[in-house]
């Protein structure tokens, strides 16, 4: 786990090719990617013009640095570790596990404006079984935490909530909603695509059931890569798909005509076929550099950038959440009273990059950030303003 001295880092601009004219504030949509991960997923790419260099442990040994670095990062084994393709794939293995222990009246808990791919697995799964979905409104103070514990109760049998809602970054306390769960033996699954990487998070303090993050936002990884986290207990559950990778003796393709009936441990039944792809490299060295950097100190360091965005919003009449109410790494923010113009287009041509989402303007830096682009961002939001007013 993350143990390093906090510190506030300085911008890390020269590990990223970002030209000096962009100032871009939306990782929550799409992070830019690091060089070092550009270069690795280039020889990635290149070593599939000579595929009788590749071996067998070539399928296997990316997917297995990757079960370490995670653990290094966020706890638990390595064996519960899962390279997944996307978010909902490790969501809609979650909610099919789950499927089989239903019954008509159970409930599942989601979040208001929960995004689709924390919904829609759990809608598919409760109406398979006659099962109730509900929607926890979204509270007018952003206390996720407290509206979720009170709904709570004998009858709920997942808890489907991120550690950070994606429209707004408010804060939702996964150790408190956990040990709510395991207090009635509801499952907790935890989508933490807009988190993991960027703010702390131990598995072993929030106990999740199962944990997903897609890896293209705050893990600086590839399209097409994903981390699944799956506790012990789950572990012997039906996977989505019968990878041959996933079966013992795997690495003994001479003999993968004699049809193994045993998984390989822990969470690797879970698995996507062909995890061999190039694009692991490049996670790779995305997580090594998560890992060098320290998930506390981003999260400190982006916290720093974000307070200041912040205090600014505020001078200029957004509704801004209380600190204490939202993720250091990631908020939103409500336009003006009477504010008629087009806020995202208007910064977008200034090659400043935020987004929209519901009716929160998102704001979401990296370390790549500098304090040319926090001023130019300031200066343009006052002058948006002034001008749709």
């Amino acid at each position: 786990m993350d143990r390093a001295i906090l510190c506030t880092l300085p911008s890390q601009r020269h590990l990223f090719d970002i030209p000096e004219d962009v100032a871009y504030f939306n990782v929550a949509g799409n992070s830019p990617q690091l060089n070092e991960t550009r270069a690795r997923l280039r020889a990635g790419a290149e070593s599939k013009s000579r595929p009788w260099e590749r071996t067998a442990d070539n399928f296997f040994e990316d997917a297995e640095s990757l079960r370490i670095l995670a653990a290094g990062l966020f706890g638990g084994d390595t064996d519960g570790y899962a390279v997944v393709p996307a978010a909902s794939y490790g969501l809609s293995t979650a909610a099919r596990a789950l499927e089989t222990r239903l019954s008509p009246r159970d409930r599942i808990l989601v979040l208001g404006e929960a995004f689709p791919s924390n919904y829609l697995p759990w809608e598919r799964a409760a109406r398979e079984r006659g099962a109730e979905i509900v929607t926890v409104p979204t509270p007018r103070q952003g206390g996720w935490t407290e509206a979720v514990l009170a709904r709570i109760d004998a009858n709920v049998k997942a808890v489907a909530v991120p550690h950070c809602h994606w429209t707004d970054g408010a804060f939702v306390d996964l150790v408190a909603v956990g040990a709510a769960c395991r207090a009635v033996g509801a499952m907790l699954a935890v989508d933490a695509t807009q988190s993991l990487g960027a703010m702390p998070l131990s598995i072993d303090e929030v106990q999740p059931d199962f944990l997903v993050a897609a890896g293209y936002k705050w893990l600086l990884s590839p399209y097409g890569f994903g981390l699944l986290y799956v506790a012990p207990s789950w572990r012997d559950s039906r996977p989505l798909e019968e990878a041959w990778l996933a079966r013992e003796n795997a690495e003994n393709f001479a003999a993968l005509v004699k049809y193994s009936p045993v998984y390989k441990p822990g969470a690797r039944r879970f698995e996507m076929g062909e995890k061999c792809t190039t694009a692991l490299p490049g996670a790779i060295a995305a997580l090594e550099q998560l890992s060098a950097w320290g998930v506390t100190n981003i999260a400190h360091s982006l916290n720093g950038i974000n307070v200041r965005i912040a205090a600014q919003l505020e001078s200029l009449g957004f509704g801004v959440p209380e600190a204490a109410a939202r993720c250091p790494h990631m908020f939103g923010a409500r336009l003006p009273m009477g504010f008629q113009g087009n806020l995202v287009g208007a910064l977008a041509a200034q090659n400043i990059f935020i987004s929209q989402r519901g009716d929160a303007m998102r704001f979401s830096p990296h370390l790549y950030v500098t304090d040319a682009d926090i001023a130019r961002l300031l200066a343009a939001l006052e002058n948006a303003v002034r001008a749709g007013s």
